[in-house]
């Protein structure tokens, strides 16, 4: 086989009612872009290992004998992986048929290397979700629905595309991260190293959101989500915001993130009378920042002494009302399983 164009890298836990949209979404890309489909199963429990032999012979399939997470699932593939490019792509996100080609011709035109995305679509609704997002100050990605706004600070996870070249400037997934906030991570370091981050308006992906860890969406107009999915995510908002946020920005707004976050977490295991509330997701990411302080400070100074851009210049992507307040008068409370 030639050298593929694109490795499409598929990290899959018990996918089995999603992997096969997936899989023939790729396999039905429009065009003559050489391809490869990397899929890294970590330690399903649904037959999703032999489904996969089954069916799909021409996907080079890594099995792993436990439960790594998503950052070693996609740092595995991203090491295996021949194609100049790579395409991070959930298993429960299925492209457009001409995603690809879409994501080649922009990434051809840039001059230099840059993270893409494309426009995620609700796949049981199919509405728009996002065009990339912004950030409010603490982090948490504002959904961008400007479609003549291409410059984003985040692209989601679930479809990115950067070049393995970039890929390996940046060093991947931290590992010790697990899941979630990865992508988060890697673009706002990629933004620190001068690279652009942008997502296209034009084709797109579907996408089962939150169905690998739960949460993560409104359900009859209440904002639902799950103990695990807040713990990483809280947890790996505060290690991206020390390793990636400027000197005077974290000494600013850093400090009064952790009290924010302590009183909304006392706030709510008070209103849901539940301590683990507070000291599972909330009392965790100081207890964390702690336990992970010699990763933090290493690669800190490894990531601010590669630094290319001011911090006037990483805050372009920020908006300046809190989203998680925004959410709260819209929605309420979340709904926590």
């Amino acid at each position: 086989m030639d050298t593929p164009i694109c490795s499409v890298c598929i990290a899959n836990y018990n996918g089995m009612e999603v992997i096969d949209d997936c899989l023939r979404s790729v396999l039905a890309q429009a065009g003559s872009i050489q391809i490869e489909i990397l899929v890294h199963d970590d330690a399903s429990g649904d037959g999703s290992v032999a489904h996969i032999r089954d069916n799909y012979p021409q996907v080079r399939l890594i099995v792993s004998e436990s439960n790594v997470g998503f950052c070693v699932a996609n740092n595995r593939m991203a090491a295996e992986a021949k194609g100049g490019y790579l395409l991070l792509l959930n298993n429960d996100a299925a492209l457009y048929p001409d995603a690809l080609q879409t994501l080649l011709l922009e990434a051809n035109r840039a001059d230099r290397p840059v993270i893409l995305g494309l426009p995620q679509y609700d796949a049981g609704s199919g509405e728009l979700v996002d065009i990339g997002s912004l950030f409010d100050p603490f982090l948490n990605p504002v959904p961008n629905l400007n479609p003549n706004r291409n410059e984003v600070g985040m692209v989601i996870g679930a479809c990115l595309w950067v070049s393995r070249e970039l890929w390996n400037e940046l060093g991947g997934f931290p590992e010790w991260f697990d899941s979630i906030g990865e992508d988060l991570y890697l673009c706002c370091r990629g933004r620190l190293a001068g690279y652009a981050v942008r997502v296209l308006a034009v084709s797109g992906y579907r996408h089962w959101q939150g169905k690998s860890f739960g949460g993560n969406r409104v359900v009859e107009n209440r904002l639902a989500t799950t103990f695990r999915r807040r713990i990483l995510s809280e947890r790996n908002k505060c290690f991206v915001m020390v390793l990636t946020y400027p000197a005077p920005l974290l000494q600013l707004i850093f400090p009064i993130h952790l009290v924010l976050l302590l009183v909304e977490g006392f706030v709510l295991s008070l209103r849901k009378k539940e301590w683990r509330v507070f000291r599972d997701i909330y009392w965790a990411c100081p207890q964390s920042l702690w336990r992970e302080r010699k990763n933090l400070f290493r690669l800190r100074c490894q990531i601010q002494a590669g630094r290319a851009i001011s911090w006037r210049t990483f805050i372009d992507p920020f908006t300046w009302f809190p989203h998680k307040l925004r959410l709260l008068l819209r929605y309420g409370i979340p709904e926590m399983r």
